[in-house]
């Protein structure tokens, strides 16, 4: 098979409503993600992986930190023709901006005419996956589609969130039907609890995308949307294939971790993806290093770990702690912390994904809770314990419990109450520990001696103390 001259489109413009507060600031594909990345990464990773090194970005909102972020960090050599550029709106066809996905392509369509590909690669960039895009490149050519769609399955129950694709009985690579976000839809045939999902990745014959959006810039009838307007079109030619991610081959994949995606768009399952990537095997593997995932690298000096005042123990369990981070006599657990994050003495970090340079106070405990930079987190403070104490202070709190502050946010000093409520958590023993220490009855005794002692560096005295354990 001759090889394809392919530029690759990332759609990076979304506004990003519903992961408020984390998008007040910054566009959706530049929010910060495990510790050391942003979200953007991932998409650009996959295509630079795959051997795609002519690639735009197209952004809109709050760009800025966007922006400075590829710019820094995606350099390619011109001298071979590689690029990652990040174009912003410009109105090259009227004056609105991007009214929509296809839109976007379609006021850019001077980056296809300048780079002449066969094939253009259509990417967004607000998802959690690993991929090998030439794999699908290749099934798209061999297939003659003059599109093609990357497919992942899905819950049944989840059909109103995503496009769905629902393939030809006569060839699973051809698709007989699209509909964006149905209130229902019949389950795969091999697999009726599932269905097949598009994942918002999407392969063209150059010519035939450039004709595609064309015509829906002239019709009334349009959202000017990638899945909603022209995957429908090539569909009702005939001209849409599919592609299942379960086919996609990833060097150094796991089997837990092969076909991973996760469209990280609402705050909970971005909390939820932070949880994927800390258990001892984790859900989505950052650790491949056979495909991996590129940043911009922190100049910060390693993480340290070390005893706060009156020898208080500085430790993490089962979390990512990044570049810079100090634990000083806090404890850690079940946790993703950014570049330079603080820790004070005796405060406890638990569930929760803390960004850059947010200092923990002492005593203070914060609990499933995201926390956006630069916040301050005053001593003997509670967060994520108590809902309507926290939406009180003006954090938003999710239906499942995570508590959100935004960047900067302020936080009160507390009072009493919430001195009292963050007390009463400083002596529990973490959870790693308890499950390490079960069937040790004397070493469990030490390790609860420990927690006392954590405690009472910050003047939370413990009842009963002392006493012989079970009287």
């Amino acid at each position: 098979m001759p090889n394809k001259k392919v530029l690759a489109i990332v759609l990076a413009g979304g506004e990003g409503n519903r992961l408020m507060p984390l998008t007040a600031d910054r566009a959706k594909p530049g929010v910060p993600f495990a510790g050391s990345y942003r979200l953007i990464d991932f998409a650009l990773s996959n295509l630079v992986n795959s051997r795609y090194l002519q690639i735009v970005v197209l952004t809109q909102y709050k760009s800025h930190s966007l922006d400075r972020h590829i710019s820094e960090t995606w350099r390619m050599s011109t001298q071979l023709g590689n690029y990652i550029a990040s174009v912003p709106a410009q109105q090259r066809v009227g004056k609105s901006w991007f009214l929509g996905s296809a839109n976007a392509i379609y006021q850019s369509l001077n980056l296809i005419h300048d780079a002449n590909p066969d094939i253009v690669v259509v990417v967004g960039a607000d998802h959690v996956y690993r991929m090998d895009f030439a794999q699908m490149v290749d099934q798209h050519v061999a297939s003659g589609a003059k599109a093609t769609v990357a497919a992942v399955r899905q819950p049944l129950h989840m059909a109103d969130q995503f496009g769905v694709i629902e393939v030809d009985q006569h060839n699973p690579e051809k698709i007989a039907a699209f509909v964006e976000k149905p209130s229902s839809t019949p389950g795969l045939a091999a697999d009726p609890t599932q269905f097949l999902a598009s994942m918002g990745n999407y392969v063209f014959d150059a010519d035939a995308l450039v004709a595609a959006l064309h015509v829906d810039a002239e019709r009334l009838d349009t959202k000017h949307d990638m899945g909603g307007d022209i995957i429908p079109y090539f569909v009702d030619k005939g001209e849409a294939g599919v592609y299942d991610f379960t086919l996609n081959e990833i060097p150094g994949s796991t089997e837990r971790d092969r076909t991973y995606w996760r469209d990280v768009g609402t705050i909970d399952s971005f909390y939820d993806a932070h949880m994927d990537l800390i258990s001892p095997v984790p859900v989505f593997n950052l650790y491949n290093s056979e495909w991996p995932i590129y940043t911009r690298q922190s100049i910060s000096p390693p993480a340290k770990f070390v005893r706060g005042q009156k020898n208080t123990v500085g430790t993490a369990l089962d979390s990512i702690v990044a570049s810079g981070t100090v634990i000083s006599g806090g404890i850690v657990e079940g946790s993703v912390l950014s570049n330079d994050v603080y820790v004070g003495t005796s405060s406890r970090v638990l569930d929760s994904v803390l960004m850059d340079k947010v200092n923990i106070g002492e005593g203070a405990v914060v609990k499933r809770a995201i926390i956006d930079k630069n916040v301050q987190v005053p001593a003997g403070a509670a967060i994520g314990l108590d809902p309507e104490l926290d939406r009180a202070r003006g954090f938003k709190v999710t239906e499942s419990g995570i508590t959100v502050l935004s960047k900067g946010q302020l936080v009160p000093e507390p009072g009493e109450a919430e001195r009292a409520l963050s007390a009463a958590n400083l002596i529990l023993v973490p959870d790693a520990v308890r499950a390490a220490t079960e069937n040790w009855p004397a070493l469990r005794e030490s390790v609860d001696r420990v927690a006392e002692v954590q405690a009472a560096a910050v003047g939370v005295s413990v009842p009963g103390a002392g006493a012989p354990k079970g009287h």
